[in-house]
């Protein structure tokens, strides 16, 4: 059993985060790695430790966290990856085979390829397993649930399980519609908004507490952040977590955007701004830039474009030169990234109802449930679809609040 300077947190162990002093500067955010190695190594230290991560595992200089565990002194013996991979570098959706890490010997276990969860055959040279995974701060990503079935399978065996926090990486708001539990995926878990608000570590203890994981969970806190700061205010590195969320722009219109990946238009996977632009080569630009009104999308500027997808991955329009609109945030306090998905759904559906091709159950599984479909099909307007999301949200932060480890910012 792990001990010292832990505090029970409900069904989870939680590392009290230091407090600072106010001053002009913030201070420089250290993420979960270097709490552990600084404060805490006695959790890893004589133990031997499985990790999962990948090339976003890095601590607050960019070193990796398998280069800072081995020069502690620390017996690393096995490498889990998420979704893409180790490296990051493989494409969405993409099996990923289990291989050997060239720098270090040790083996890498993929759970997104032939298995989801490590074996029990994995598990058994382990005393502790460590997971340090970079979320992207929206609803539809994969890694959540990678983490859970590693707690689940960690839990069978009676290993205990250290969550290693990062930063949400676009920051405090909660905005879009909570999942419908019956449309729960590896890339919708918890009943949680589309831009969801919270850290990794922070959804680990909801999924303790909404999926009863039985496992000995010791969440790692961030020092030095406050949950108002995205990751390019918190002095951190930028790593990118999957290949084609590549910059931080990217990461705030993704609780939006992806949701046209449950239709025919392509999100700009494999061209020069993935996730910050839409397209196809039917796409009437004009007519749908014309349609929606700008002072209902506030905080960005959408401009008309061409682009080229290439080897994109999704099947869209590969090596073809595509219209499309870019949007480029102007004002992340006043940014809605969901409100404005609907608002451009809403527009290329009245403009183009036999094209926009419908992939009627990724689509679904992306939204949280028929709803948000049903409601553009049966002609709504945004405004009225998305009437009943702020009391949605409003119920979801009343409710997370037990698995919460920074304070809560007030509003939405």
């Amino acid at each position: 059993m792990m001990h010292g300077k832990l505090a029970l947190m409900g069904m989870a162990v939680a590392l009290s985060a230091c407090q600072h002093s106010q001053g002009a500067q913030p201070p420089q955010t250290r993420p979960g790695i270097d709490v552990l190695l600084t404060d805490s190594i006695h959790l890893v230290r004589g133990r031997r430790i499985g990790l999962v991560t990948n090339q976003a595992g890095v601590d607050a200089a960019g070193v990796p966290d398998v280069e800072r565990l081995r020069s502690a002194g620390i017996d690393l013996v096995a490498l889990f990856s998420p979704e893409h991979g180790f490296r990051g570098a493989a494409p969405p959706g993409a099996r990923v085979d289990h291989g050997v890490d060239s720098a270090t010997g040790l083996p890498i276990y993929s759970l997104y390829g032939a298995v989801s969860s490590p074996t029990a055959q994995m598990l058994s040279s382990i005393d502790v397993m460590v997971i340090d995974l970079q979320d992207a701060g929206a609803r539809y990503y994969t890694y959540l649930a990678t983490a859970v079935e590693v707690a689940r399978a960690a839990g069978q065996v009676k290993i205990p399980v250290l969550m290693l926090d990062r930063p949400n990486p676009i920051g405090a708001r909660m905005q879009g519609n909570v999942l419908d539990p019956a449309y729960a995926s590896n890339v919708g878990l918890l009943r949680v908004p589309m831009r969801h608000g919270l850290t990794l570590g922070e959804l680990v203890r909801l999924a303790q507490s909404d999926l009863g994981l039985e496992a000995e969970i010791t969440i790692v806190p961030l020092d030095g952040w406050d949950r108002s700061r995205y990751l390019d205010e918190t002095g951190l590195p930028f790593v990118k977590p999957s290949p084609n969320l590549s910059t931080i722009e990217s990461l705030i219109h993704y609780p939006g955007l992806c949701l046209f990946e449950g239709t025919a238009l392509s999100v700009g996977r494999g061209s020069d701004a993935p996730f910050e632009q839409i397209g196809a080569p039917w796409l009437d630009t004009a007519a749908v830039l014309a349609a929606i009104d700008g002072s209902r999308i506030p905080g960005v500027v959408i401009r008309a474009v061409s682009f080229l997808p290439t080897e994109p991955g999704d099947g869209k329009f590969a090596d073809t030169a595509i219209p499309g609109l870019h949007l480029h945030v102007v004002d992340r306090a006043a940014y809605d990234p969901v409100a404005t998905a609907v608002e451009l759904l809403v527009a290329i559906v009245r403009r183009h109802p036999e094209s926009i091709g419908w992939r009627e159950s990724h689509f679904d599984r992306l939204a949280g449930g028929p709803g948000l479909r049903q409601a553009i099909l049966a002609g709504g307007s945004p405004s009225e679809i998305m009437r009943g999301w702020p009391r949605e949200l409003a119920v979801f932060r009343e409710r997370v609040r037990p698995a919460v480890l920074y304070p809560l910012r007030p509003g939405p």
